[in-house]
């Protein structure tokens, strides 16, 4: 019970600041769908959803693996001033040549992605993608010493800064530049997209970020340990291949979107905006996945040698799907209120959200799952069943977007990480068995499915907004006293909780 009352403590903190995060990108929906409202607002807000994508994919491979690198030889006794040296001297000189070379080919890129009138865009991304990288490492010092807060302040703060530049180029800026129309700033101004203003704002985040972890990388110095760096390297590599296999299975779907569809490349561009504002309503499920991800990581690789560690981690996987399902049901009973985070012209993409959901809960179970292949040294297997992801998600969208359109992006992802998640379940259990609650857990799921279904019908047959959400909130409720009757003596041992259970 110490280890788990452990990873809940740093998953909460690590939640505070992915709430933060996952805050500002509502904040940011709200702000983009009702301010760029018309075609040409859902064409910008697609042209930066598909640079962020960009980004995403690029960020894996100025990382290759070198994160998760650093935690499992941090908690194999390694020289713990050594191996951040080697890890984060590593980072910075390929991130300095990656980046060299991506600035080279701006042109083409910028081409690839229909910006060439700014291929300046994609420097600004190089920059972002260069500090978002060499802030990797210093961030994961933070958690592998456990210092939760910090972290989540770090994190707030450069959100905070992006929030208040994104108003500003938004909407105090278009207001400047029209009543000012002659100034050195509208001009400025005018010459450029709302696309790449919104880039410019993750510049500034970046920076800022990077500032401030500044006592966590201004006492590195040279040399590498190349020894030690060819242990990193040899461990972390084939997260290439799952990174981007991953992030494949993330993001890919906006740029192919931008590229499969059959219609105009505005059209396509709108769409693109449309589906990734959707996108966001799907966050609660991506919130708890996130927070979870950077308070278990180090804790999986830190139990892995107790001899109760799969009792564990089955425990935390039970607790985990419960919360997954609260998340869905959460998002999915009260769409009729969620759907005011995007703009009126955006909302035709609704019916993707419920899709998406269940798409990450699949992924959130996966990477619950994922540990037998990071703590037994099975890296490329777990590389394995990402690129059997990934084709599934290129064939499915090539195959289907010129019909079907984002509705084929929304499926291929749910596809795509279903396939992950039990592959991942049945080849894990012979290299390192866990003993899941398998039939609990499926019989979660299959309640939480069976209450969203009776929530659509009960939309179907009333158009009362007081009365769709009178039903969501007595759903949810069910679900909520079901957990407490199945679980009620675990639940009573459990710290805060268990005093008003019992």
């Amino acid at each position: 019970m110490g280890s788990l009352k452990s990873l809940a403590g740093q998953t909460l903190w690590y939640g505070l600041s992915s709430i933060a995060a996952r805050f500002l990108g509502y904040l940011q929906t709200p702000i983009v769908t009702y301010l760029l409202s018309n075609q040409a607002g859902r064409e910008a807000y697609g042209d930066f959803s598909v640079l962020y994508a960009c980004i995403s994919l690029a960020n894996i491979l100025f990382t290759y693996g070198m994160e998760t690198a650093f935690f499992r030889f941090a908690s194999s006794g390694e020289d713990k001033e050594k191996l951040f040296r080697s890890s984060f001297g590593s980072l910075l000189i390929s991130t300095i040549v990656l980046s060299l070379i991506l600035v080279a080919f701006r042109k083409p890129l910028a081409h690839f992605v229909d910006l060439d009138a700014h291929p300046e865009y994609i420097t600004w991304c190089v920059v972002v993608i260069a500090l978002d990288a060499l802030s990797t490492i210093p961030f994961a010092r933070l958690r592998q010493q456990g210092r939760p807060k910090k972290y989540a302040a770090i994190r707030i703060v450069s959100i905070i800064i992006n929030l208040a530049l994104v108003v500003f180029f938004i909407y105090f800026s278009q207001k400047y530049a029209t009543a000012h129309p002659q100034s050195a700033y509208s001009l400025w101004y005018n010459s450029h997209s709302k696309a790449g203003l919104l880039i410019l704002a993750n510049v500034a985040q970046s920076a800022v970020t990077f500032f401030l972890l500044i006592n966590e990388w201004k006492d590195f110095r040279f040399p590498i340990d190349k020894e030690l760096w060819l242990k990193l390297w040899r461990y972390g590599s084939p997260m290439i291949i799952t990174g981007l296999g991953g992030m494949v299975n993330e993001t890919v779907d906006r740029i192919m979107l931008l590229k499969f569809n059959s219609g105009t490349m505005e059209i396509a561009k709108s769409e693109v905006g449309i589906y990734s504002a959707n996108y966001k309503i799907a966050i609660f499920i991506t919130l708890f996945i996130q927070a979870f991800k950077m308070g278990a990581e180090p804790f999986f690789f830190n139990q892995a040698a107790d001899k109760n560690a799969p009792k564990t981690y089955a425990r935390v996987m039970k607790w985990f799907v419960i919360t997954l399902c609260l998340a869905f049901l959460f998002t999915s009973l009260f769409l009729d209120v969620w759907k005011y985070m995007v703009g009126p012209s955006y909302r035709s993409g609704l019916g993707v959200v419920p899709i998406l959901l269940c798409a990450n809960i699949c992924l959130g179970i996966y990477y619950n799952l994922s540990v037998w292949y990071k703590i037994t040294d099975n890296m490329r297997k777990g590389s394995y069943i990402t690129l059997i992801g990934a084709a599934i998600t290129f064939a499915i969208n090539i195959a289907f977007i010129p019909t079907y359109g984002m509705y084929a992006c929304a499926w291929a992802t749910f596809i795509c990480y279903f396939t992950m998640m039990v592959l991942s379940y049945f080849w894990g259990q012979k290299y390192f068995h866990v003993p899941y609650a398998t039939k609990k857990i499926l019989s979660y799921l299959c309640v939480m499915l069976l209450l969203f279904a009776t929530q659509k019908g009960v939309s179907h047959l009333t158009h009362i907004f007081a009365l769709r959400i009178a039903s969501g909130i007595v759903l949810f409720g069910l679900f909520l006293l079901l957990v407490l009757a199945v679980e009620k003596e675990e639940m009573k041992k459990m710290p805060f909780i268990g005093k008003y259970i019992r």
